[in-house]
């Protein structure tokens, strides 16, 4: 499979603006220095890798809990991506992602492998491999 995403910027790094759009037309979103790089509206570049993290990871999470014999009722992620200078340059230094997992039957420490091993194994995880990952998981509403 190819997936593919599109970006348009005119004008300078400051005042200039742009859109991002992905190829399946379920998101287009405007962009510039100020929602990049300050809190101004619109997305951005990180904002997006961020979605596409939370959604590899709760993915790939409640695949292999499935396979494990825990079919979880809910995983729900959020990935908080961290920019900043690093040698003068404007780097994602962090990335953490905050799960909890709704999953009946299962035990703390089982969960917690099996989170280890998807944060390991999803392919934006693994497409990322620069970047520090970290992972705080909490298995939540379901009898322990």
């Amino acid at each position: 499979m190819i997936r593919e995403a599109n970006a348009r910027w005119g004008g300078d790094l400051r005042k200039g603006s742009g859109t991002m759009a992905l190829g399946s037309g379920a998101f287009e979103g405007r962009y510039s220095f100020r929602s990049r790089f300050e809190d101004g509206p619109g997305t951005n570049p990180e904002e997006l890798i961020g979605a596409a993290h939370a959604g590899c990871f709760s993915m790939a999470f409640s695949n292999m809990l499935a396979q494990a014999g825990h079919e979880p009722t809910l995983v729900q992620t959020t990935a908080r991506v961290h920019i900043g200078p690093v040698d003068g340059k404007p780097t994602i230094s962090l990335i953490e992602l905050v799960c909890e997992g709704d999953v009946p039957g299962i035990d703390p420490e089982t969960f917690q492998k099996i989170a280890g091993e998807a944060k390991e194994g999803c392919p934006v995880s693994r497409a990322l491999a620069s970047v520090e990952i970290t992972l705080e998981a909490s298995l939540v509403g379901a009898e322990k």
